[in-house]
């Protein structure tokens, strides 16, 4: 009987040895696919999403650069055009028979409500490239003849930043609170959260009722005015702070469900990050996909918050304009025996799209 043959180990890992090469091969050959290019793909496939997405950057950039589309003035009042029903006929700024440097200037701060210096450099842009031609009242015209389309493309302005920089307050509030409260835990995470109930107990609305009523008067919105802090920047600030509730609550619920089950926050403390640290350079950044979806919900919700309360007469006051304030100057205007649809009709329907834009891509 032949002596047996001597084992060695390692001639018989070679085999798995080169099959788990091979296998590591093949798979860096297979090109990876991150979370964002697999939502951005999926975000792709979703034509209504897609739909909404291009019509919210079209109503953001017309928005953003209105004085430079040939419209007619915003605030131009003009008796002899009083409730005119939508029409093709042609208007004109009247800005080329002035010929003095000193009245021309005057005029186009009559037109355009003293401009800053990018709505001035923009619209004289326009001037250069449209001159005193406008488009004709497409949407109609309010009870003192100014042009509604002009008014509605002016009044996205504030809607639109209205709902995005009160949504990014509460983004700042909410994930710092809810964030804090479920890494901390304990006592400290039960007396936030019953704080957060008390709140959630106060009805909002007039809690801004009662803060707008207050800032509002003469002697308190004079001292603002010193640090240069006017009523939108304030109805901006009290709207994002009482929106913050329910982000906390979803941030806190997801930082808890982190923190006991993901194994790259015991790391952290492991190699001695901080609280701060662990919070958010590494809990915060694996929430941002239930942040953003949250947000784009949020943004329509407080825009109708926002047109609500100007409809109360509550929010964006003259020579400022709202969809929600227009909306409230459209009611006003109607009658049992006169009913001016275009007042009210046009500026709900360009709210009402903005939302569902906002609603379809969240």
């Amino acid at each position: 009987m032949p002596p047996a043959e001597p084992h060695h180990p390692q001639r018989a890992l070679a085999p798995a040895g080169d099959h788990y090469a091979q296998l590591l091969e093949e798979a860096a050959a297979i090109p990876g696919i991150s979370l964002w290019k697999d939502a951005r793909r999926r975000l792709r496939r979703n034509r209504t999403a897609m739909a909404s997405l291009i019509l919210l950057t079209l109503v953001g950039l017309v928005s953003w650069l209105v004085p430079l589309w040939p419209l007619q003035s915003p605030k131009q009042q003009d008796l002899q055009r009083q409730y005119l029903a939508p029409s093709l006929a042609t208007v004109s700024l009247q800005l080329a028979e002035v010929g003095d440097p000193m009245r021309f200037a005057q005029r186009v701060d009559q037109l355009w409500h003293q401009p800053g210096w990018f709505d001035g450099g923009l619209i004289q842009l326009r001037l250069g490239l449209f001159g005193d031609w406008c488009l004709p009242s497409l949407c109609g015209t309010d009870n003192l003849g100014r042009d509604l389309l002009s008014r509605i493309v002016w009044g996205s302005r504030v809607s639109l930043l209205v709902g995005i920089v009160a949504t990014l307050v509460s983004l700042v509030i909410g994930v710092t609170y809810g964030a804090t409260a479920g890494y901390v835990g304990g006592r400290l995470d039960n007396a936030m959260m019953r704080f957060v109930d008390v709140l959630y107990s106060v009805p909002f609305i007039f809690v801004v009722i009662f803060l707008i009523t207050v800032l509002n008067q003469e002697d308190i919105k004079r001292e603002l005015a010193r640090y240069g802090i006017n009523k939108i920047v304030i109805f901006f600030i009290v709207i994002g702070a009482i929106y913050w509730l329910t982000m906390a609550r979803i941030v806190r619920g997801q930082v808890i469900s982190l923190k006991k089950n993901e194994q790259f926050v015991e790391a952290a403390r492991t190699i001695g990050a901080g609280r701060a640290r662990i919070i958010f350079r590494h809990l915060v950044p694996n929430l941002m996909s239930v942040v953003i979806v949250y947000l784009t919900l949020t943004i329509p919700s407080v825009m109708l918050f926002e047109a609500f309360l100007s409809f109360l007469g509550l929010g964006v006051e003259p020579p400022d304009v709202s969809w929600g304030m227009l909306a409230n100057e459209g009611i006003k205007n109607i009658s049992p025996l006169q009913t001016h649809w275009w007042l009210v009709v046009f500026p709900g329907l360009a709210l009402a799209l903005t939302l569902y834009a906002l609603n379809f891509l969240g």
